[in-house]
């Protein structure tokens, strides 16, 4: 099956491949990130013996089937022969620019959290849509 054009096996092996590269990225600035968040290694620990402390790494791998869907969308659009790497690539990069790092940066400067937040948050979904639009544009069809 496709969705515009693309094949949804395209749109799977994306998402995993951004969730992997994703926690990867988390996991490499986890120290900085805590005391961004000003927790303790221990407290967050603590956190993740609780009942549904998994949740937030479904939630995070269905956003990157949405979004894996999306940019096949997005992809598809740009007509016979255009679903390549490059173009995911770039794609995935405007995409970034123009809906997620505006919005963050917006309610980053309201909420006054620490800007070490803002950058690794803000990192992570531009790897993220990189990584989807690659791998779509490079599996597509």
């Amino acid at each position: 099956m496709t969705f515009a054009g693309i094949s949804y096996l395209a749109v799977v092996a994306a998402a995993v491949a951004a969730w992997l590269v994703s926690a990867a990225w988390y996991m490499s600035l986890g120290r900085i990130y805590q005391a961004a968040l000003g927790k303790s290694p221990e407290q967050c620990k603590e956190e993740m013996k609780k009942p549904g402390a998994f949740l937030p790494f479904v939630y995070a791998f269905i956003a990157d089937i949405i979004i894996a869907w999306m940019i096949a969308g997005v992809l598809g659009h740009l007509g016979t022969g255009q679903v390549t790497p490059r173009n995911g690539v770039i794609s995935g990069a405007f995409l970034w620019f123009g809906l997620i790092l505006t919005t963050m940066v917006v309610n980053f400067s309201f909420s006054g959290r620490d800007k070490r937040l803002l950058l690794i948050d803000a990192g992570n979904w531009l790897i993220v849509l990189i990584v989807i639009g690659a791998v779509v544009g490079a599996i597509g069809v």
